[in-house]
């Protein structure tokens, strides 16, 4: 009877231990693919930063330019805010869903490779 018993507890230790090692697995793997994610996105980002930053003096000095040609400042900034105003309608109501999909795509590719 004690040896069923020291084999039973026997047997419970060792799922505790394999529960708990699997847990750490979960974790480790997870850790993996977070640092996987983030390591993928940071250059994205610092590159986005600077496109940013580029597009922004861009279109000050177009706003500028547009404005001394049209005969004061704020009317290039209008023009510039106009624009910016079709091609955002234009994204939105045309390209949302497909650029909602194709940065999906990249997150799952980026999670599951």
């Amino acid at each position: 009877m004690d040896d069923n018993v020291k084999l039973i507890e026997s047997l419970l230790e060792s799922t505790f231990k394999y529960g708990v090692t699997e847990l750490e697995l979960l974790k480790l793997k997870t850790l993996n693919k977070t640092s996987d994610v983030v390591s993928g996105l940071i250059p994205h980002a610092v590159v986005f930063f600077i496109l940013v930053l580029f597009l922004l003096f861009l279109n000050f000095g177009l706003a500028f330019w547009l404005g001394e040609i049209l005969g004061n400042n704020f009317y290039g900034f209008f023009v510039i805010a106009a624009f910016y105003a079709i091609v955002g309608l234009v994204f939105h109501f045309f390209m949302h869903k497909w650029i909602k999909r194709k940065i999906g795509n990249f997150l799952v590719k980026q999670i599951f490779n």
